[in-house]
């Protein structure tokens, strides 16, 4: 999406999944402000990675390791094409530097090991994180790594899925930004503007909870707390030194 932007889609504001989509758009000159001045850093939402599993959890799936035992399917999007795929990878590799998984010690070269045996385990790499859900909600996979609030809006929706919250996974944050160039060729910089506005406000992040993101507003945040297990070991992209640190 954020090439697409870069290659002429007239986007007034960009809501992506990771920072560095923002930033490619930055980049390209389209946006001119400092769009991490707004509250929160610019983050409107957040979630965490999960791994979805079988009903029951026939396999069972209980952390990171597990993933790459043999006879596991695993489904992940593509890191080239996806920025729900480079989350995944981040809380995978973060879990393993902080000693966090039942197989790895906290060192790069045990991150690497578990990380290349789980992808040596994934059965497809779709372009996107909702072609990945989609794929294993047709039955394909053992397993999917993926946003948390996917998975619960799927379970909102009656699939029988359910989901394994590692001992240690990765805060994720979504950031939004107005497209400067693009508002003011349309005219649109206060609407724009006010939209990024309301979606940090109570009103808008009780709606981001009821579709299972976890509030940036730590207000609503704790309005909302029992609807989201906790997490053992939780940490965020810039323990690992941002996204700098994990070669985005």
């Amino acid at each position: 999406q954020a090439r697409a932007i870069v290659g002429g889609f007239a986007a007034d504001v960009a809501a992506l999944s990771l920072e560095p989509d923002i930033d490619t758009i930055k980049k390209a000159g389209l946006i001119t402000h400092d769009w991490k001045a707004r509250p929160q850093a610019g983050m409107v939402s957040r979630s965490i990675v999960v791994i979805g599993v079988r009903e029951g959890n026939p396999k069972n799936i209980h952390d990171w390791a597990d993933l790459a035992k043999p006879g596991v399917s695993v489904l992940t999007p593509n890191v080239r094409t996806s920025g729900g795929a480079r989350w995944n990878i981040a809380a995978i590799w973060g879990a393993a530097l902080r000693g966090k998984t039942s197989a790895a010690k906290d060192s790069p070269e045990a991150a690497t090991k578990l990380l290349s045996a789980i992808l040596k385990n994934v059965k497809n790499m779709d372009p996107g994180a909702r072609e990945s859900l989609l794929n294993f909600e047709r039955g394909v996979g053992d397993a999917i790594i993926t946003y948390e609030n996917e998975i619960l809006v799927g379970k909102q929706k009656g699939q029988k899925y359910e989901f394994v919250i590692p001992q240690s996974t990765i805060l994720i944050e979504n950031p939004a930004a107005l497209v400067d160039v693009v508002a003011d060729k349309h005219g649109s910089r206060r609407a724009a503007a006010a939209l990024l506005d309301f979606l940090v406000t109570p009103e808008a992040q009780r709606l981001f909870a009821k579709h299972g993101l976890r509030p940036v507003d730590e207000v609503v945040a704790k309005e909302v707390a029992a609807n989201y297990p906790p997490v053992t070991d939780l940490f965020t992209i810039r323990d690992l030194g941002d996204w700098k640190g994990v070669g985005s």
